[in-house]
């Protein structure tokens, strides 16, 4: 236990001019200890509400290891800002028998009265992080409520140009004609009753229009475009809608002149998902224009909600071979499919908008059964070439 050294703690968040560099905390410490050998840990761009940080954890290791005999921070909240892991903390500490100090709050963890006043201050520590948190969750939703753009990426059919509002820099959306056009094909031809979202990505897929990635349109982004009200021309029509479903309307009804679009967003403290539940949600006029009449917008949205609820596909999850085998065409996942009574494995991409030719007609335990005859597992990503029900294809294993 005599070989036990000191350590120094220092954590910054972010850099802020009012903030104190991890290398300033590193000083303080430094001569709290006289020149004393020591070792540093440091968490650079992480915050104290919790103690997900790896050097933390590395010091709480060496702890446990018997290494270290007392801890050195610049202030309290430096280590810890959460009344719960400060006690777990403190707990360890005792239970090593390390001692902690602060450079410059002036504790002494021996006493009662000194653990007193330890606790007390890591009380108002989390206060300061809860009203903090809370301003920049008050002064986001504000900034929403003016019409900023909040970050992300523009929405198909736009793009971005600076724009300054209330005296703030902030970006408007401004209509890409080539996207919105094909943004308003989506609508006019998911308005028929015949067309489905599948129909509408198949038919994109073969004309070559990709999204911004340089993909296929899958069904559901296909789906989040239909619902997006920042495509409406927002008139008195799309008040009363959002309104009936009980959105939360920021501006009055007198705003709603058929020219802009809207912004759609969570309203404080809601966790569903905005584009599913309507219900709870918030709704604030955009400063950019729609190019989608608001009774076509309707209708197309109305036709959604008496639709069943669209899942996109998923992995297949009733297979050994889950998340093992794609399609050798695209290198997409298969999914697994019921019809008739069997299990089969469907390409993923196929099922979605057609852009891929597919893998054939493969019956899942057919395909299970020759995997495990003729597939031995690499630790590598190995290509087979399988004979099933006489249907030839190639798959990408991956042991």
């Amino acid at each position: 236990m005599n070989n036990r050294i000191d350590a120094i703690y220092a954590r910054q968040s972010i850099d802020k001019k009012d903030s104190i560099s991890i290398e300033s905390q590193i000083e303080f410490c430094k001569y709290e200890l006289r020149g004393g050998s020591c070792k540093e840990y440091q968490d650079k761009g992480y915050s104290g509400k919790n103690t997900d940080r790896p050097q933390f954890q590395m010091l709480v290791e060496d702890i446990k290891r018997g290494l270290i005999a007392r801890v050195v921070v610049y202030k309290l909240d430096r280590i810890s800002r959460s009344i719960l892991d400060f006690a777990n903390m403190m707990a360890l500490f005792q239970e090593y028998n390390v001692e902690f100090i602060s450079s410059t709050e002036k504790f002494d963890t021996s006493t009662p009265m000194g653990r007193a006043m330890l606790n007390i201050c890591i009380v108002f520590a989390q206060l300061e992080r809860e009203t903090i948190q809370k301003r920049v969750q008050d002064a986001w939703y504000a900034r929403c409520q003016r019409g900023f753009k909040m970050g992300g990426r523009a929405p198909y059919g736009f793009r971005t140009e600076p724009i300054i509002i209330d005296g703030i820099h902030t970006k408007k959306l401004v209509i890409e004609p080539t996207e919105a056009a094909f943004v308003r094909k989506m609508y006019d031809m998911y308005i028929d009753p015949r067309i489905s979202l599948h129909d509408i990505a198949a038919q994109l897929a073969a004309q070559g229009v990709r999204s911004y990635y340089g993909n296929p349109f899958s069904r559901s982004t296909i789906s989040l475009i239909l619902r997006n009200p920042i495509y409406a021309m927002a008139d008195l029509d799309i008040y009363e809608f959002f309104k009936s479903q009980g959105t939360e309307i920021y501006n009055d009804a007198a705003d709603f002149a058929g020219t802009n679009g809207c912004y759609y967003y969570r309203s404080k403290g809601s966790t569903d998902n905005k584009h599913k539940y309507l219900q709870g949600q918030m709704l604030v006029l955009a400063p950019s224009e729609g190019f989608i009449p608001s009774e076509l917008w309707l209708r197309v949205r109305k036709k959604i909600m008496a639709n069943q609820s669209y899942q996109p596909a998923r992995k297949a999850r009733h297979s050994w071979m889950a998340g093992k085998i794609k399609c050798g065409n695209c290198a997409h996942a298969l999914m697994v499919v019921h019809s008739c009574g069997y299990l089969y494995f469907r390409c993923s991409l196929h099922a979605d908008n057609k852009s891929c030719p597919g893998c054939g007609t493969i019956k899942m335990r057919e395909l299970e059964y020759h995997s495990k005859a003729n597939v031995e597992p690499t630790g590598t990503s190995i290509i087979k070439c399988l004979d099933i029900t006489s249907i030839s294809f190639r798959l990408a294993v991956s042991a």
